[in-house]
């Protein structure tokens, strides 16, 4: 891989040639996805949470020209700057933002291409893109949808956002061929609450399992991306009907306001957290951590398995 256009840290670097276990991660919740200061703290939690688990934490960031791999500390500081004003990259806008030289956060289509190129299979989000409310008009489709179809790349997540429409989300992953595995539970979590109401036809139970079907998956020719989804922690969860409200007032204050394209999740985010009075920038904050955790775990249990050359 061109060392111009993609820096990897020499600490991935080195375990990725030893075949230790590298979990990759998105940087968009820290520049656009929680407010400071909890976006660098969760940023830095989740690096930590993953290195509890044995496994080596892979951010993933855009700046002066080159795509970053373990971005440092200085990176995500600026990151967390609002003054600095970064951009957000999905996969689209990786080569326009390079040659610009721009600062951008990652989001998980952009992070799950960065991390295919480096040969990190394995990636921890808080929550994927998907299908939005509406879409039927606007045609607004998250890019998540389509990286997953096509990046041989694993994310362990709570779902799809909750202000998705998440029926469609999942009926547009299994037209796209992307597997949907519950990671200790038969159904889809909602985000910020435990179930959608969607049953899954795929379970796993414990990491060595989890990592037995990406093996496989990722063995087949041609195979994209796989989604391992877990719910957010139970002390943390907050009830389905009691998101639906905070939901809906959110959403109908972002079309009032003309909020469109990329801006809508964060904003719809930022006013369901208002309404909550907090609690779901709680809840938000312990899934993202739990789920890197849970992704370290995996990688551990890849890594242990008979010819894995990485995580």
């Amino acid at each position: 891989m061109d060392a111009a256009l993609l820096w990897i840290c020499d600490e991935v670097a080195a375990a990725l040639r030893d075949g230790r276990p590298v979990v990759a991660l998105e940087s968009s919740l820290i520049a656009q996805g929680l407010p400071v200061p909890h976006n660098l703290e969760t940023a830095l939690a989740a690096e930590e949470a993953v290195r509890a688990a044995g496994a080596i934490p892979a951010t993933a960031a855009v700046e002066g020209g080159r795509l970053l791999l373990g971005a440092s500390r200085d990176v995500l500081e600026r990151l967390a700057d609002p003054t600095q004003r970064p951009a957000k990259a999905a996969s689209r806008d990786l080569g326009p933002l390079l040659a610009a030289g721009r600062l951008a956060s990652t989001t998980v289509s952009a992070t799950m291409r960065i991390a295919s190129m480096a040969g990190v299979r394995l990636f921890a989000t808080g929550g994927i893109g998907g299908v939005h409310r509406g879409a039927s008009v606007s045609f607004d489709v998250s890019s998540d949808i389509d990286e997953l179809a096509a990046t041989p790349v694993a994310v362990v997540s709570s779902g799809a956002k909750s202000i998705l429409d998440l029926p469609a989300t999942v009926e547009l992953l299994e037209t796209r061929r992307v597997p949907i595995v519950g990671y200790g539970v038969g159904e889809l979590p909602a985000f910020y609450s435990t179930s959608a109401g969607i049953s899954l036809a795929h379970r796993v139970d414990g990491a060595e399992a989890a990592a037995r079907a990406i093996g496989r998956h990722f063995a087949i020719p041609g195979a994209g991306g796989l989604l391992i989804v877990q719910p957010p922690p139970f002390e943390l969860a907050i009830g389905s009907d009691e998101m639906a409200g905070w939901i809906e007032a959110a959403t109908l204050a972002a079309s009032a306001d003309r909020i469109s394209g990329g801006a809508v999740t964060p904003y719809v985010l930022a006013r369901v957290a208002e309404l909550s009075g907090g609690r779901t920038l709680r809840t938000n904050i312990g899934l993202i951590v739990n789920n890197a955790r849970t992704a370290a775990q995996i990688a551990v249990a890849m890594a242990a398995q008979p010819g894995s050359a990485s995580a």
